[in-house]
C-alpha cells in the first residue's frame, strides 16, 4: 500500500476535527441543522489553515446518506467516495489550471444535470482568484441561481483578485492563522499517535516555523520523522528548518535590554556561522520585542499573545528591564532594518548593526524628562511648577507684578548709552494706526510666516528667525539678529522677497515693499524714517530698568539649568525672550 503523508492521513473528517476555526465550523453547523444552507461559499485565508478541507467536510456532511448532519458517518458510500476523492457528485477544480472561459462554459453545461448518488452536485473551486476576467463573468449568472442541486464552494488565498461581483453572491467566510499553542498541541498528538517522542521545544519551534499554518507542521513533522525516526528534539528541528531556537531569542533580547553589546555581536557571529537565516532571526527578534511591548502596555492582553505559557513567563521577568518607548525605538529599529535588507550584501552587518543600535538606545519618555528636571529643581531649592499630571514642568520664580507693556517709539537710543538706564528725549508724535499695525504684525508674525510657507517654504525658514521693526505707509522693516545675516542675504531673493511684500500687503489691506536690516547693537542708532514706528532692537516689548536678556554663558552658570545639561549632555543653542 503507498505511503500517505502526514498532512493527507491527518486531514480533519468531521467538524470537531477543525484546528483554530470554531468561528467558520460553529456557523456551518448550524446552517445545516437549520436548514438554511446557501448556493455559493467562498473560503478566504492564506496556506495550509484549512479551507479545501472545509469545503470537502461541508460537502460530506451535506451528501452523506444521513444527512444533511452535522456529523456525517464517514461509513457509507458517499463520504468513502469524498473521503477518498472519487465521488462523482463532488468535483474538485484547480482554478489555475481551469481559468479560461472555455472550462466555466463547460461547467456550466454540465450543472443542469442531476447528481448521480448524493442530494448535491457540488463543485470546490480552488485558488478562484486565478480564473480570468471572462471566466468571472462567464460565471456570473450561474454562481448566482444554480439550480437546486448544485453548490459552489470556491477558496482562495488572494481575496482582493476577485471580482466584487463574485464576492456578493457568496457567504464569505475569513479564515485565521492558526495560533502556535493550538499547533504545539496537534503535531505532539498525531507524534504519540504516530508512535514518535517529540519533545515540547521540539513541537514549538515547528509551530514556528510554520507561521500559522497546520498543513506546513504536519509536512514539517513528516520531513524531521524520515530525518530523525522516533526521537525528535528542537536541535533537530533548528538544524533541519535554519531556525534560531527559542532560548538563543531570550538571550539576544535580554542583551539587547542590558546593553550588552559583546554577548550580542558573539552570538550573531556564532548563529552566521550555523547558517541561520539573519532575515528571518531579525522578523523573529521584531515578533518577540512585539509581545513585550503588549505586555508591558496592555497586561490584560497579554493572554491573546500568540506564545506558550513559557515564554509568557520570560516576559514578565524581561518587562522590568525596559520600557514602553525603548521597545517602540527597538521595533522601528528592526523594522527598518527589513526594509534594507532586501538590498544588503551582508546582512549579518546589517543585523548586528541593528542590535547594536538598539541596546545603545535610551528613549525616554516626557514624563519621565519632566521628572527629572522636577528632582534638579527640588535639589537647588527651587519652587517647581504643578502641570497636573503629578510631572514638574518648569520652575517658577516668586510671584512679582507683570510689567507694562514697553510703548512704542520713534526714537533712537543715545550713543554709549545702557539700555534702560539713561534718560531718553521725548517721543514724537505716533500715528495710532501705525501703532496698531506693528502690534498686529508682531502678534501674527508665526502666522504670517506660514502663509509665507505655502507659496515658498524655504522662504518661511529663513523668516522665522526675524521680526517686523516697523511699518510705514508703504514699506514695511524686517530686522535681523547679527547672527543671521546670512538668512537675511538669502531672502532677499526676488523669490523670496514677492510671497513676503504678497502676504504682508494682504495683512495689511495695501501695497508694501519690504525692506530688511540687521538690528543693530544695543547703544547704536538705527535709522528710520519719521513717520512710522518701532520695535527695540536687543529686547523688544520690555519696560523701562527691566533687566536684560541673560547670554548662554549667563544661563550656563544657573545651577538648575547646568545640572539639566549635565544629565541630558546638551547644550544651549539659543536664548530668545
Amino acid at each position: 500500500m503507498a505511503y500517505e503523508v502526514l498532512a493527507r492521513k491527518w486531514r480533519p473528517q468531521q467538524f470537531a476535527d477543525v484546528v483554530g476555526q470554531g468561528h467558520v465550523t460553529q456557523t456551518l453547523q448550524n446552517a445545516i441543522k437549520a436548514n438554511r444552507i446557501a448556493h455559493a461559499y467562498l473560503f478566504v485565508g492564506p496556506r495550509g489553515i484549512g479551507k479545501t478541507s472545509l469545503a470537502r467536510l461541508f460537502a460530506k456532511a451535506l451528501n452523506c446518506h444521513e444527512g444533511p448532519t452535522a456529523t456525517p458517518c464517514d461509513k457509507c458510500a458517499s463520504c468513502l467516495e469524498i473521503m477518498s476523492g472519487s465521488s462523482m457528485d463532488v468535483m474538485e477544480i484547480d482554478g489555475a489550471s481551469n481559468n479560461g472561459v472555455d472550462q466555466v462554459r463547460e461547467l456550466r453545461e454540465n450543472v443542469k444535470y442531476a447528481p448521480t448518488r448524493g442530494p448535491y452536485k457540488i463543485y470546490i473551486i480552488d485558488e478562484v482568484h486565478m480564473l480570468s476576467t471572462a471566466a468571472f463573468n462567464a460565471l456570473l449568472k450561474t454562481l448566482e441561481e444554480p439550480p437546486a442541486h448544485v453548490k459552489f464552494f470556491l477558496a482562495t488565498t488572494e481575496a482582493h483578485k476577485i471580482l466584487a461581483t463574485i464576492v456578493s453572491r457568496c457567504q464569505r467566510f475569513d479564515l485565521r492563522r492558526i495560533p502556535a499553542a493550538l499547533i504545539v498541541e496537534r503535531v505532539q498528538l498525531i507524534a504519540r499517535a504516530e508512535g514518535v517522542e517529540l519533545d515540547g521545544d521540539a513541537a514549538l519551534a515547528i509551530a514556528r516555523g510554520a507561521e500559522g499554518g497546520l498543513r506546513d507542521a504536519e509536512s514539517a513533522l513528516d520531513q524531521l520523522i524520515a530525518f530523525r525516526g522516533s526521537k525528535i528534539t528542537e536541535a533537530d528541528v533548528l538544524a533541519v528548518f535554519g531556525l534560531v531556537s527559542r532560548r538563543t531569542l531570550e538571550t539576544l533580547a535580554e542583551a539587547v535590554l542590558r546593553g550588552d553589546v559583546s554577548t550580542l555581536v558573539g552570538t550573531v557571529a556564532d548563529l552566521d556561522e550555523a547558517g541561520k537565516d539573519m532575515q528571518r532571526l531579525n522578523l523573529e527578534l521584531l515578533d518577540y520585542f512585539r509581545g513585550l511591548l503588549v505586555l508591558l502596555c496592555a497586561p490584560e492582553a497579554a493572554a491573546k499573545l500568540d506564545v506558550v505559557t513559557s515564554q509568557l513567563e520570560t516576559f514578565q521577568k524581561q518587562s522590568g528591564l525596559t520600557s514602553p518607548e525603548r521597545l517602540l525605538r527597538i521595533a522601528e529599529i528592526l523594522s527598518q532594518t527589513e526594509d534594507r535588507m532586501r538590498y544588503s550584501l551582508s546582512k549579518r552587518t546589517l543585523v548586528e548593526t541593528a542590535l547594536i543600535r538598539c541596546a545603545r538606545t535610551t528613549a525616554v519618555s516626557i514624563d519621565e524628562l519632566l521628572r527629572r528636571l522636577e528632582a534638579v529643581q527640588k535639589s537647588a531649592g527651587l519652587p517647581v511648577a504643578n502641570t497636573g499630571s503629578g510631572a514638574a514642568s518648569t520652575a517658577t520664580p516668586a510671584a512679582a507684578p507683570a510689567p507694562a507693556p514697553t510703548a512704542k517709539r520713534k526714537v533712537s537710543e543715545p550713543s554709549g548709552s545702557a539700555y534702560g538706564a539713561a534718560p531718553t528725549p521725548p517721543p514724537a508724535p505716533v500715528s495710532a494706526v501705525a501703532e496698531s499695525e506693528i502690534d498686529r504684525l508682531t502678534a501674527q508674525w508665526r502666522d504670517l510666516c506660514e502663509r509665507v510657507g505655502k507659496v515658498a517654504s524655504l522662504a518661511r525658514n529663513l523668516l522665522l528667525d526675524s521680526r517686523p521693526l516697523a511699518v510705514t505707509a508703504d514699506k514695511v522693516i524686517i530686522g535681523f539678529d547679527p547672527e543671521f545675516a546670512k538668512n537675511m542675504e538669502r531672502l532677499q531673493a526676488p523669490s523670496f522677497l514677492r510671497p513676503v511684500q504678497n502676504v504682508l500687503g494682504q495683512e495689511l489691506k495695501r501695497q508694501v515693499s519690504v525692506e530688511l536690516r540687521l538690528i543693530q547693537s544695543e547703544g547704536m542708532q538705527v535709522d528710520v524714517p519719521a513717520d512710522h514706528t518701532v520695535e527695540k532692537k536687543s529686547e523688544p516689548h520690555r519696560a523701562a530698568g527691566a533687566k536684560p536678556i541673560k547670554s548662554k554663558q549667563d544661563w550656563v552658570q544657573e545651577p538648575v539649568v547646568r545640572r539639566a545639561l549635565e544629565i541630558f549632555n546638551g547644550s544651549i543653542v539659543d536664548v530668545r525672550e
